[in-house]
């Protein structure tokens, strides 16, 4: 699922590149912007229908950061909606899914879901090295394309010693390639025969990004969008063992951030991710509630995608070279062809 943000750079810098934003009140006008973003993004979402306000956010953030150059004093604010709105939201993401939902996929369902996102990211991570991108940058490009997009991006960011530029990379890529399937899966679902419920399962186990799932889902469906959003929610819950082995793995090795600090084994927002996810399956929560936390969710959500918007700059997607996008183009391929096999097999 998504959440899911140092140099100082130019005023129309990432989000996240400001480590310490520093007083409550220099955060204010950047927060504010972000804010003004979401509310842009949600307005749109209603416009346009069966669109995510979510992958709304991130487009508008990047269109923004392409034409303008934004004033330095946003930057701190922008850092924390990137991260630590994003982590608010990937926590509250965890009340949208629920074990009995997973129970219902089937084991078999499940284990494809486990394989896809196993696959996706060490082929990925494999294959970047032969190609000879750096370690922090393909491991943030296998999370994102083979969990839940943006928000695992950043939220790998937490636990790597990455740079801004290949966050920025990285969810660049989630937007190209993400928005690329939405019309592609639900075509090659009619090319290749496929039901509306094998279509779902193979585009919620296929595409980025939750709201790229909710866009070709509904294309293709209403029984294919069900289908679709539980499996996509079952790979973002992939996101907590993930980050823990990840987190082990960069201890052991003696990885240290940009802040000179040991990476946490768990991050408390995935903790806190895994807690929601068990407060939905117990079923305390009243309906009423939940829809209250819902939007919440999707407010802090958008809020974090227009701020990891701003971070996509098309110069610097350029100035990195063609071997990201070509990883990215391969660990997309990758995910949905081992999605699509491991569907076939089980239906």
């Amino acid at each position: 699922m998504p959440v899911a943000g140092a140099t100082t750079p130019a005023p129309q810098a990432a989000p996240g590149t400001e480590r310490q934003p520093g007083s409550r009140g220099a955060v204010l006008p950047g927060l504010a912007f972000c804010a003004a973003g979401m509310v842009v993004s949600l307005v749109l979402g209603w416009w346009i229908p069966g669109v995510s306000p979510l992958l709304i956010a991130i487009v508008v953030g990047a269109l923004i950061a392409n034409v303008a150059r934004l004033p330095r004093v946003l930057a701190p604010g922008i850092a924390v909606a990137a991260k630590r709105i994003l982590r608010v939201g990937i926590i509250l993401l965890g009340l949208t899914v629920s074990l009995q939902d997973i129970a219902g996929l089937g084991f078999e369902m499940i284990a494809v879901i486990v394989v896809v996102v196993s696959v996706g990211i060490l082929t990925t991570v494999w294959i970047g090295g032969l190609m000879g991108v750096p370690r922090a940058q393909r491991l943030l490009i296998a999370c994102g394309f083979s969990i839940c997009g943006a928000a695992a991006v950043a939220a790998m960011d937490g636990v790597t010693d990455s740079e801004d530029e290949d966050v920025a990379t990285a969810v660049g890529l989630v937007v190209l390639y993400g928005s690329l399937m939405i019309p592609v899966i639900p075509l090659l679902s009619g090319v290749l025969g496929l039901t509306e419920h094998q279509a779902g399962l193979w585009a919620g186990g296929s595409i980025h990004e939750v709201a790229q799932v909710v866009a070709a889902g509904g294309a293709i469906g209403s029984a294919a969008l069900a289908s679709a959003v539980l499996v996509k929610l079952t790979r973002v819950v992939m996101l907590a063992p993930i980050m823990t082995i990840v987190g082990i793995r960069a201890r052991r090795s003696g990885t240290a951030a940009r802040n000179g600090k040991r990476p946490p084994i768990v991050p408390l927002f995935v903790v806190g991710f895994v807690l929601a996810v068990l407060v939905a399956s117990s079923g305390v929560v009243p309906e009423p509630a939940l829809g209250a936390l819902g939007t919440l969710e999707t407010w802090c959500l958008s809020m974090a995608m227009f701020a990891l918007g701003l971070g996509v700059k098309a110069k610097e997607l350029v100035r990195v070279g063609f071997k990201p996008v070509l990883l990215g183009a391969i660990s997309t391929v990758v995910v949905a062809t081992t999605a699509l096999g491991g569907m076939l097999v089980v239906t």
